[in-house]
């Protein structure tokens, strides 16, 4: 009997608390008129249109460069290795030079040959014994083994590579004794602050299509993630790439950029894309159904009849959906209440 005695003082304390609930003793109501459906509702304004797309890529600046020597053959030196500092003109690398000496050479000694050959038709041409003609052909060949010997000179010249800038070596590729052929990389070099840094997006067919050259990006970096850069679209790949299938959108930065950079390091970028149409930005929570893209609201305009409307649906994010159209010339979207509803239901707007 005991135990039973604090659960009948129950009915007394809620008595206790509704008489609390009152303002100079008179309880407070809110006043529904009969037959309509409370709702909540929020106010339909087209925002700008912006497309919020975001992607991942790798930094790097627009002077990088990978040297390589104009022909094959063996590697004898590799002056350098990578995180290197070099200046422009400095030596980094060498081919075995045998075999383009032996070419070097061999030019050399026909250029010498054709010299003497029209040295000698000039002379027999001033005593009337050689013609025209044949003074013509010594000088061509003359030309022609001229132009061979440039060639040749020109090939030992860049069977060495030298730096074209001051920078830092990114990348070696090869080591002495290795077989390489002509075009081959040997290196990658970037320039020491004069370039500009840019990160390299690699982005779907379809998010490629709605962005713009000049369209505004914010750019996070591991070494600071909470800390967001300005940054513009500076330009479009137009082809895609043959590993992956994705598109490259190279994005540079907008005055201040990171301390600290290094090439093919990563990057986040939210790239907000300009769209031709307007589109709304409504709360998760007014959509109804969704399929296909498609997706059922209530709205309102005279803020007493409900009217269930189909809209077409953008991009989904984890607080809010992008309309793309079906709220031209409508007011009020209902957020709460949306269940209870059918089409032309009565409604009473709550604050």
């Amino acid at each position: 009997m005991k135990r039973l005695i604090p659960y009948l003082f129950l009915p007394v304390l809620g008595l206790i608390l509704l008489q609390a609930c009152t303002t100079d003793g008179k309880t407070i109501k809110t006043e529904i008129p009969q037959g309509q459906i409370p709702v909540k509702v929020w106010s339909i304004v087209a925002s700008e249109s912006l497309l919020d797309i975001q992607g991942t890529g790798q930094f790097t600046t627009d002077d990088e460069t990978l040297l390589s020597f104009k022909t094959g053959g063996i590697i004898s030196q590799v002056l350098v290795t990578e995180g290197d500092y070099i200046r422009k003109g400095q030596l980094l690398a060498t081919l075995d030079l045998t075999e383009i000496n032996t070419s070097v050479a061999q030019a050399q000694l026909g250029y010498e040959k054709a010299l003497r050959d029209y040295e000698r038709v000039q002379r027999l041409l001033q005593d009337s014994v050689a013609t025209v003609e044949q003074s013509e052909n010594t000088k061509t060949a003359l030309d022609i083994a001229e132009q061979g010997l440039q060639a040749a000179k020109f090939n030992k010249d860049y069977s060495q590579i030298k730096a074209v800038q001051d920078g830092y070596v990114l990348k070696k590729f090869v080591n002495p004794g290795q077989q390489i052929a002509s075009g081959s990389p040997v290196f990658q070099t970037n320039g020491t602050g004069k370039g500009t840094w840019k990160l390299k997006v690699a982005l779907s067919d379809r998010d490629w299509a709605m962005i713009k050259e000049s369209d505004k990006a914010e750019i996070t970096t591991p070494v600071d993630p909470s800390k967001a850069y300005a940054a513009t679209v500076k330009r479009k790949a137009q082809v895609a790439d043959p590993m992956t299938g994705t598109y490259m959108v190279e994005l540079e930065f907008e005055g201040n950029k990171p301390d600290h950079l290094a090439s093919g390091m990563f990057g986040t970028a939210t790239i907000h894309a300009r769209q031709s149409k307007t589109s709304w930005y409504i709360p998760y929570e007014a959509i109804l159904d969704a399929n296909g893209g498609k997706g059922l609201v209530f709205v309102s305009n005279d803020g007493e009849l409900a009217q269930k409307v189909e809209v077409t649906l953008g991009r989904i994010y984890p607080e809010k959906v992008q309309v793309l159209n079906g709220l031209e010339g409508f007011k009020h979207l209902i957020v709460s209440g949306s269940a209870y509803l059918s089409d032309q239901s009565p409604i009473s707007i709550q604050n």
